[in-house]
């Protein structure tokens, strides 16, 4: 995560702790992608995450944790 905010770079993660610990910490950085569901293999998830990035770029780009499922994507603003 200190790597990530340090050189502006977005995590990309299945796992709920990193939401966890944005929460905890209350910090502003760095942004989260965090993917939900049961078959989270590129060739299944992939459209669904460029679609996410692309449609949330700038909440992204500013401070955000993204949560994509095959239904939809939400985005709360950091800090949470």
């Amino acid at each position: 995560m200190a790597w990530a905010l340090a050189n502006a770079h977005v995590v990309s993660t299945h796992d709920l702790d990193f939401g966890t610990m944005l929460a905890l910490t209350h910090a502003a950085g760095p942004s989260v992608l965090q993917v939900r569901g049961q078959n989270v293999l590129p060739d299944d998830i992939g459209p669904l995450v460029i679609a996410a990035l692309r449609q949330h770029d700038a909440a992204l780009s500013a401070g955000a944790l993204v949560v994509v499922d095959v239904k939809k994507s939400r985005v709360r603003v950091l800090p949470l």
